[in-house]
């Protein structure tokens, strides 16, 4: 089968900081993939790199039939071809960053109209339909200021599922939420899983990880150190960098 996504020696560096060194990994439609490690790894850098956000020095991110590629020292990538990356790889953020100025539906309903044209019935009756799989139809008009940090992140996924996105990152999605909202962000994510969508996580859910992910991503100072299915990353970990992160949360 043909990956979905396929990530080839992908460098990326801030000033003389280098932040990913080399990550090559590929990932097939449906798979939802947890990508964890301490923090400061580059773990968020590759995912905004995934979707066009960061622009890679050196490198092959192919997805959803979109390649970007570029050899070191070259041009930088037009954005073009990153906005044609981001029509079909949605990202939901740490911080929902939802428009406090507009109510949930018009969160929701504004991106397809102002990309994509989509008319304003359309694009209601869709809002619509995914506030209701969300669980925030009786919500729909409220500002995100009247919603709890769950019902916002919630939202910020409506949002991004509006685009009808192929590929969904989430960058830490829960780790801004209390603990007791924490389960209705990541019940969402195993729904999507469940319908066939293709996701990648950033997480410290470790309970997550393992429990929903096809498999799971360990990185550290910028390189991918293992990959594994969720079961055997945490009961047999090949790596002993992998152990010994994987010991804190024992």
């Amino acid at each position: 089968m043909q990956p979905i996504l396929r990530v080839e020696s992908v460098h990326k560096s801030f000033d003389t900081t280098q932040i990913l060194k080399g990550v090559s990994f590929q990932i097939e439609e449906g798979d939802l993939v947890s990508i964890i490690g301490p923090s400061g790894c580059g773990k968020s850098t590759l995912l905004r790199c995934l979707n066009g956000l960061e622009t890679i020095d050196s490198g092959t991110i192919e997805a959803c039939g979109v390649r970007m590629e570029r050899k070191p020292g070259a041009p930088e990538i037009p954005d073009e071809i990153a906005h044609r990356l981001r029509r079909n790889v949605g990202m939901v953020f740490q911080q929902y960053q939802l428009f406090p100025h507009k109510t949930l539906i018009q969160n929701v309903m504004l991106a397809p109209m102002v990309v994509k044209g989509v008319k304003l019935d359309e694009a209601a009756a869709n809002a619509e339909r995914l506030l209701r799989k969300v669980g925030l139809y009786e919500q729909r008009d409220r500002y995100p200021i009247n919603l709890s940090g769950g019902q916002q992140q919630r939202g910020a996924i409506a949002r991004a599922l509006a685009m009808a996105p192929k590929i969904m990152l989430y960058d830490e999605p829960t780790s801004a939420l209390d603990p007791g909202l924490v389960d209705e962000v990541l019940d969402v994510m195993k729904e999507l899983d469940a319908e066939g969508m293709t996701q990648i996580a950033v997480t410290h859910e470790m309970r997550f990880a393992r429990d929903a992910s096809d498999y799971i991503i360990f990185m550290e100072k910028g390189d991918i150190v293992e990959i594994s299915d969720e079961d055997e990353i945490f009961t047999n970990p090949k790596d002993p960098r992998t152990r010994q992160f994987l010991r804190r949360f024992a």
